[in-house]
Formats: C-alpha cells, structure tokens, sequence
C-alpha cells in the first residue's frame, strides 16, 4: 500500500494531484497537519510522530470524524490513550531501525508485549502494527548501503510482526524514507511504503543519487539586492528563514546551503557553473559565482536556489 508523506509540501492542491491519481490515504507528522488535511477530504490519515498527549482532545475530535493513526512508543502513552481516547483509532509502535531517533529498539520485546496487550484490551485502541522511518539512509554513502540498511529494517519489522501476527491478523509493516524507496528495485518486504521529499526531491536527495537535478521540482525564486564583483560574491534575499540552515558539504569540503539556477518561462535552468549558497544569516544569502556569471546580474535581477531539504524550506515559504 501507499500512503505518502504530506509533510513536504503540505499543500492541499498537490494533495488534490495525489487523490487523482488514486491516493486514498496519507502520512502526515503533527496533528495540525491533519486537521489541515481532514479539512481537505482527506479520512485516512496517519501521524507519522509520537503521540502528544496534551494534545488529546484534539486528536479525540479528529478521530470522530477520520480514521485516525497514532504513533506510540512506549506502554504508558499506550495506557493514558486507552484511559482517554473516545473514539477507536489506530495505533502503530514505532521501531527504531537505527536511527536513533525515536521508538523502540528490536530488543525491546517487553515493551512492544505491553503495548500490544493494552490495545488488545481496549475497545477503542486498533493495533494496526509496526511503523518506522528509516532516516539512518541519509547517511549513507551509496546506493548499496541504503538498500542494505532497508534489508535489515525489512528483517527486523518481519520478525516483530511475526510476534504478534497470530493475535493480531491484520497487523502491517509500514516504512518510509524517500532514498530507498526511490532507489530500491521492488518494495515487496513492506505492506506499506510512506515516501514523502520524492515529490520535490532536493539537494540532498541528488548527493545521495536518489534523484537527478532534472527531478528536482522546487527552486526558491530570490531577488538579487547587491552584487560585489571584488569578491565573486552577491547577496540574495533569501536566508536562513527561507531556505533552512541545513547545508551539505561538496566534494572540496565547501558548505553548500543551495545551488544557483536561473528561473525560465517554463521553470529554471540547470545549475550555473561554480555557483552556490555559500553563508545565510536570517534574511541574507550569500552566493559565490565566478565572475563572468556575477557581472550579468544586477540588485532587482531574481534568481533561483534549489534547496538542501525541500522539507524545511516549502515549510518556511507555505
């Protein structure tokens, strides 16, 4: 199955592109993400984040109008959702294939035992199965070694399901990273796959050869305010509140917060040679450029910064 990631774009008229295409169901990772949703038509969604638990009322009112999955990690936020929630909603454990983020490790089968067990005494709490993010993937170097951290995921969640597939029938696996579910040949050790940078993809997706520069579909139109040829150097207004601080690094050790494209009539070129996001403060942006590029543009020109994590920045600019 496929419930994508809303939480790249988060945009209610891309998600209108995905119902169109079929989609029924979707991810999202904070509980006004699915209000915003659910206000869209959209009655299937999973929130992809740890339960909050102060935010139980909303999640109440939201589950009496949607089907609603919550994520848990832990026996009690199980059983204070057993003591308050009044509507029957969804409950995935999240595992913790190494990324160290949150959920639980595979050996904590003592944990996982209670949770299960208080959803299968409550008449309300669905134990819908297994869920993990496999965000270790974006450290990795190549190809091989992001499906070789999916085999082992795949592994992992099998042997819990496993567990509990007798007491629970309808239990699933569900797994997500954009990485490796763009890369792998077939995703068939998952019940469900929740992908959601692939619809933007971004910098940090093409260092990791998941994407190409043709793929990737978002770039931050920025107006140009000053141009230093002294220095190969001109300011954008487009800083950290716009593109995210998150930087990669190339393969001169240079930090990269973005590569520099011109805007076209039909969207942008590809990246100008030797041009890049060198520095940003809160609203400046700091491209070095070679200097026969630097002297064609001028303050009121607009360039184009494709992002390190379309993530962060479609957030920043919604």
């Amino acid at each position: 199955a496929f419930r994508p990631h809303f939480k790249t774009h988060q945009s209610a008229e891309i998600g209108e592109l995905f119902r169109k295409s079929g989609t029924d169901q979707i991810t999202v990772s904070s509980v006004s993400m699915a209000r915003y949703f659910s206000g869209h038509g959209w009655n299937d969604i999973t929130i992809a984040f740890p339960v909050n638990l102060r935010e139980i009322d909303e999640i109440n009112e939201l589950a009496g109008k949607i089907r609603l999955n919550l994520l848990v990690d832990s026996a009690f936020s199980a059983t204070e959702l057993k003591k308050s929630l009044r509507n029957t909603t969804g409950i995935f454990i999240e595992l913790d294939n190494g990324y160290h983020r949150s959920g639980l490790l595979p050996e904590q089968t003592d944990e996982t035992d209670k949770i299960a067990e208080t959803c299968g005494k409550s008449d309300l709490l669905e134990f819908k199965g297994f869920l993990t993010h496999a965000g270790n993937t974006y450290d990795a170097k190549n190809r091989n070694e992001i499906l070789s951290i999916m085999d082992e995921t795949a592994r992992t969640m099998k042997k819990w399901k496993e567990r509990y597939i007798h007491r629970f029938p309808e239990i699933i696996n569900s797994y997500g990273d954009t990485p490796s579910c763009s890369l792998a040949d077939e995703l068939n050790d998952f019940d469900e796959i929740r992908p959601g940078n692939f619809v933007y993809y971004d910098l940090m997706q093409y260092q990791l050869g998941a994407c190409t520069f043709d793929d990737i579909a978002v770039a931050v139109a920025c107006p140009v305010v000053s141009v230093y040829p002294q220095r190969n150097e001109l300011i954008l207004y487009g800083g950290a509140v716009h593109l995210s601080n998150e930087h990669l690094a190339d393969n001169n050790g240079r930090k990269i917060y973005g590569y520099v494209v011109q805007l076209t009539e039909k969207g942008w070129t590809k990246p100008l040679p030797g041009a890049y996001v060198s520095s940003l403060s809160q609203e400046h942006g700091i491209v070095r450029m070679e200097t026969e590029d630097l002297v064609r543009f001028k303050p009121g020109d607009i360039l184009g910064v494709l992002p390190v994590h379309s993530c962060l920045t479609a957030n920043l600019l919604k």
